[in-house]
């Protein structure tokens, strides 16, 4: 950590000060750390995809509203994200940049389990920012972003996650065509009613439903029966390229490995996370300062957490069998597929939906071609790969669930639409920059 953190702080004395106060100015790498151990946490604590969604959401919003109120650049997200109002203001001279840090560590540390490895960051962290600088300017800041933290949290309490927690679990009926637990953990279905959960920008879940999914019918030659054997078919016969790829974009956090007797689980990034990844590669590659940085967690963690809620809405709708199932009764009893089924029904897509819901967020801050070197999954065994844009990039994470065996065709096509059409909603509709407002209203 301390290796990470030498050169990152800048202390800049204010002339003239007479309490001697120091100003202290962020470097955004510090935030890229940040939002880099919330991943790691999320990851530890394996929360799946759609709660891992709310967290990124929640803490980097936290940040976002402390530092829009000191650059003239940046609007509030109050009264434009449902049911968030104006944070408190500060009653005392401060950093905000310092503040954001705080409201970011405070709120993913309430949203987590393993609250220890948050604090361990932050005090090592902070033992290195509180060097040379006031102390009573350096508390005073981390008060004030405690107080945006609280204010945020008083806000995520009434997003009904709590009240989900209690609901009744999914229960599974043994229907033709519908989803069923798949080997070689058959986990229960995860979270069926992630779809009542309050979006952030988009008007409801169900806003953006996509086409219906294909009729189940395995008679020969039907369109479903096609679909089946399309993922049969190419599961069977992927060369390195393709199978590389769909390990890319795998993201399963919880992969379970069966050895002799022995259930043995590897734990990896979610989907969301993957991205969340990418926005500090890019923010990095284009020198982001600290506030557009923040701006770029902000808005691509919101496109995710609705692309979420979206896509569940549909998953738990339609309640499709996954193709391991289908295959398996009907066509290869010992067929697999190259990445491990997830604990949810079929259709749609989730990578689908929030790869192309994020990418649309990413494009509208840095541009259509920007070019990236995709690191992400390093940490997880996998080789990077590199990109021409975001919209590249989420359609190689769209078609990798076909390379993977895991979806059918209309599920990546469809999500891929749905992802893009919500991303680009929630682009129009969330202004965040003084820039976006006056192009708006010409």
């Amino acid at each position: 950590m301390k290796k990470v953190l030498f050169g990152l702080i800048t202390l800049l004395a204010i002339s003239g000060c007479e309490s001697g106060k120091k100003e202290l100015i962020i470097d955004p790498s510090v935030m890229h750390n940040t939002m880099q151990q919330i991943t790691d946490v999320i990851v530890h604590d394996i929360f799946s995809p759609p709660v891992a969604s709310r967290i990124y959401a929640y803490s980097s919003i936290a940040a976002y509203e402390v530092l829009a109120q000191n650059n003239p650049q940046y609007i509030s997200l109050a009264g434009q994200l449902k049911g968030l109002t104006e944070v408190p203001k500060p009653d005392k001279e401060i950093s905000y940049d310092l503040a954001a840090i705080q409201a970011t560590l405070t709120v993913g540390t309430t949203l987590i389990f393993s609250e220890e490895k948050m604090e361990s960051f932050r005090d090592e962290l902070y033992a290195e920012l509180r060097k040379g600088v006031d102390k009573d300017y350096f508390e005073a800041s981390l008060e004030y972003g405690k107080a945006v933290a609280a204010h945020i949290m008083k806000w995520a309490d009434g997003d009904n996650y709590k009240q989900t927690r209690t609901f009744q679990k999914f229960t599974v009926r043994d229907e033709v065509g519908r989803w069923q637990p798949t080997p070689p953990g058959y986990m229960e279905a995860i979270e069926p009613s992630w779809s009542q959960i309050r979006t952030f920008a988009i008007d409801s879940s169900s806003q953006f439903t996509p086409e219906r999914p294909t009729n189940f019918d395995m008679s020969k030659g039907s369109q479903f029966y096609n679909e089946v054997m399309e993922v049969y078919n190419v599961g069977n016969n992927l060369n390195d390229e393709q199978l590389e790829i769909a390990k890319f974009w795998d993201c399963n956090p919880y992969v379970v490995n069966q050895i002799g007797h022995v259930m043995v689980a590897a734990k990896k990034v979610t989907p969301g996370g993957h991205w969340i990844g990418i926005v500090k590669i890019v923010s990095q590659k284009s020198n982001a300062d600290l506030a557009k940085s923040t701006y770029a967690y902000a808005l691509t963690s919101i496109a995710l957490a609705d692309g979420f809620i979206s896509c569940w809405d549909e998953k738990y709708r339609s309640n499709l069998i996954r193709p391991e199932t289908v295959i398996n009764q009907y066509i290869d009893d010992e067929w697999l597929p190259k990445l491990q089924t997830p604990p949810f029904p079929e259709y749609t897509s989730g990578h689908s939906v929030i790869s192309n819901a994020a990418a649309m967020a990413l494009t509208s801050i840095f541009g259509d071609n920007f070019s990236f070197h995709d690191d992400s999954e390093e940490k997880y065994g996998l080789p990077p790969r590199d990109f021409i844009s975001f919209l590249q990039a989420s359609e190689e994470a769209a078609i990798s669930r076909l390379y993977g065996g895991i979806h059918y065709r209309p599920a990546i096509d469809n999500g891929v639409t749905q992802g893009r059409a919500l991303g680009r909603y929630v682009v129009d509709k969330i202004k965040m920059t003084k820039s976006e407002l006056a192009a708006n209203e010409k």
